[in-house]
């Protein structure tokens, strides 16, 4: 079947959405399918996939307004597409997508069903910066981004409320987001939604392989430059003395930075020889580095931009434990993709983390809560054998269901429900 998939992301823009588009794009054409990605225009190619044909359209470079202008030119793409060759199924990605009710009508009516993709709501991330901002991390409005969000988020959630009623049949990226939607938006009893939780490409994330001789120079080279290099961790073993910690995701107030720097005098404190990685882009890179000179600890961090897949998966590999402090999400894949690569993640005590992450793969805390983001860390770092298990366990967990694999052929599934 013909796919269109709108997706404000693609690469070389590789948000979470763009990452999710591009690996499920390539898993459906694998299964025979033909897939057209409609995407705003951006510098750079976006990187070659068999069966997967790429439509570049303009959008306003605007905080939030970007959803709209980018949602008008992708409506008309896609009307042009469906003259020149028929449309099966078209698959939207909120919330950077921004149609009307009559907008989703006609797409319905005119070219094909909708599945409506619930990737967490403007509301949601709302939500996430006030709880952020009551635990004292980053001033929202240093960042335009999270300004407009603020502001206008309840505006726009409109677009994500008309997906959601109009389209064919939604689907959440976790059961947390699909009852967000329903306490919000209050739909139909009959409003048929499915859940399905994104997966991770686990043969780049992956547990280190000490058999092949680049790898483990590369290994040994990332836990040297970390100062986080005993015998240990040189090894391929969890490191007692000079355990490395990552921590991943845009250097913004939600994502929780500012809380796991302030558990870091309590974790050395006990833990001398810890080291943390945070890697991401954003606008308080020089806040929490700030920060951590501030707190004491500013010779146990590192902070680093964005980079390939390749080494963010070696960071991956190389790290004895993965923290993901963050105040919102609708699903968070990070974690999926520590726990692909064979290191445990303790994270927050809500969903939908909760959904992923339990004792069994890593640890969880109190959202918000330096001192007990201090305790969990502390406890996975003084039990090394027991971070074996949860690593082992980890990589089980989602070669069992949270595989891009998995979702190519759960999606499949609905779009023959739809025809």
């Amino acid at each position: 079947m013909h796919i269109a998939m709108v997706s404000g992301e693609y690469p070389p823009r590789w948000g979470g959405i763009g990452s999710v588009v591009f690996h499920l794009a390539g898993h459906l054409a694998s299964l025979g399918h033909n897939i057209t990605i409609i995407t705003r225009k951006h510098s750079g190619m976006a990187p070659a996939q068999h069966g997967v044909a790429i439509i570049e359209v303009p959008w306003l470079k605007l905080p939030m307004a970007f959803t709209r202008s980018y949602g008008k030119h992708a409506l008309k793409a896609l009307i042009r597409l469906n003259k020149i060759e028929n449309v099966d199924i078209v698959h939207t990605l909120l919330p950077l997508v921004s149609w009307k009710r009559k907008e989703y009508r006609f797409v319905e009516d005119n070219i094909a069903p909708v599945v409506c993709a619930l990737n967490g709501s403007w509301i949601g991330e709302k939500e996430g910066m006030k709880l952020a901002a009551k635990h004292r991390e980053a001033a929202t409005w240093k960042n335009p981004n999270d300004l407009a969000i603020l502001t206008t988020g309840s505006w726009y959630a409109k677009y994500e409320k008309a997906g959601m009623l109009e389209s064919s049949v939604s689907v959440a990226i976790s059961n947390s987001t699909k009852e967000e939607f329903k306490r919000w938006y209050g739909p139909a009893p009959d409003w048929r939604c499915e859940t399905i939780l994104y997966g991770v490409d686990h043969l780049v994330f992956r547990p280190n392989n000490q058999d092949d001789e680049d790898e483990q120079l590369a290994h040994e080279k990332l836990r040297h430059d970390y100062d986080a290099a005993d015998e240990d961790s040189l090894c391929g073993r969890p490191s007692k003395d000079t355990p490395l910690l990552l921590a991943v995701g845009r250097l913004v107030a939600r994502k929780g930075h500012l809380t796991l720097l302030r558990s870091m005098p309590e974790i050395l404190a006990k833990n001398p020889g810890a080291r943390l990685c945070i890697i991401g882009r954003g606008h308080m890179r020089n806040t929490l580095l700030k920060q951590a000179k501030k707190l004491g600890v500013g010779h146990a961090v590192f902070i680093k931009g964005g980079m390939s897949f390749e080494n963010l998966a070696q960071h991956f590999r190389s790290a004895d434990l993965v923290v993901y402090p963050s105040y919102y999400e609708g699903q968070g894949l990070i974690p999926l993709e520590s726990l692909a690569s064979g290191t445990p993640v303790v994270t927050v005590n809500q969903a939908p983390l909760t959904e992923m992450i339990d004792e069994t793969v890593g640890g969880l805390f109190e959202c918000g809560n330096p001192s007990d983001l201090a305790r969990a860390v502390n406890a996975a770092l003084d039990d090394p054998e027991g971070r074996i298990e949860q690593a082992k366990l980890g990589r089980e967990r989602v070669l069992s269901k949270y595989t891009y694999e998995h979702n190519a052929i759960d999606y499949e599934k609905i779009y023959h429900s739809l025809l």
